[in-house]
């Protein structure tokens, strides 16, 4: 594929351009001078025409220079342009992302309030018994409809927890008498929690008074050992020297140094 049909840009065609017919110029300067040989001997219509090309080379050679300076700022300035449109674009894609994940969460948060389970809000059912029913009849679906209800109101995981009575709560905390249901409800779980967090703090301070009770009586278990092998080794020490208070004068002499000999070592 050929240079100029990569290039498209307006201004560095006209560089290519200059570039390429200074080259020309330079290659047909060079041809000439070869032909006319050394420039001292060469006819006096030669050097002329000869230092004519020159000088125009050179013309050629600043003018291409002044493109080629041209043409290096206007790529910087573009490649800072470039980089502006790049951290633009890196902005906007940071704030697709953030979009995506706030989406994701609300859809999760929509999810759970889908999957909530309530009491329905409209129900089909009328409150009052209809010409083609009989009064056992409607007695008998109010009565299922009821159990439905209490049903959809003790499926929430709060009805669960094992709270203390409403009478024996409102006599520890009287003023939540006139709260309504709900926030007597959240009182009581509050109420709850902060007693269980009591007791789990009085577990804690037994479970580590217990540990340091063990830690003590394997201590003082362990001395009680050290004291049973030490009054064992007396006794085996007292019954050697009741032996030796009842033998011979010459067989305790001969027996005494032994003894000694087992007194010192015990001491």
């Amino acid at each position: 594929m050929a240079i100029d049909e990569i290039v498209s840009d307006p201004n560095l065609s006209t560089v290519l351009n200059a570039s390429r017919d200074t080259r020309l110029q330079a290659l047909g300067l060079v041809d000439q001078i070869a032909a006319a040989g050394p420039i001292v001997h060469a006819p006096t219509d030669a050097q002329l025409e000869t230092s004519k090309q020159q000088k125009l080379l050179i013309t050629n050679l600043a003018q291409l220079r002044g493109l080629h300076r041209a043409a290096y700022f206007g790529a910087r300035q573009t490649k800072a342009q470039t980089s502006e449109a790049r951290q633009e674009v890196d902005r906007l894609h940071l704030q697709l992302q953030n979009l995506y994940y706030e989406q994701r969460h609300l859809q999760g948060e929509i999810s759970a309030c889908e999957s909530y389970e309530s009491v329905p809000v409209t129900i089909s059912r009328s409150t009052r018994p209809t010409r083609t029913e009989t009064p056992q009849e409607y007695m008998h679906s109010a009565t299922q409809l009821a159990q439905e209800l209490i049903k959809f109101t003790n499926s929430h995981s709060y009805q669960q927890l094992p709270l203390i009575p409403v009478e024996e709560f409102l006599t520890l905390k009287p003023e939540h008498a006139d709260d309504d249901e709900n926030t007597l409800m959240v009182a009581r779980i509050e109420h709850e929690r902060s007693e269980r967090e009591a007791l789990e703090q009085k577990r804690m301070e037994l479970l580590k008074r217990k540990q340091k009770l063990i830690a003590d009586n394997k201590r003082r278990k362990d001395g009680l050992s050290n004291l049973d092998k030490e009054l064992e080794k007396f006794i085996d020490v007292g019954v050697l020297c009741n032996t030796f208070m009842c033998l011979p004068a010459l067989t305790r002499m001969q027996s005494a140094k032994p003894i000694t000999k087992l007194f010192d070592k015990n001491v």
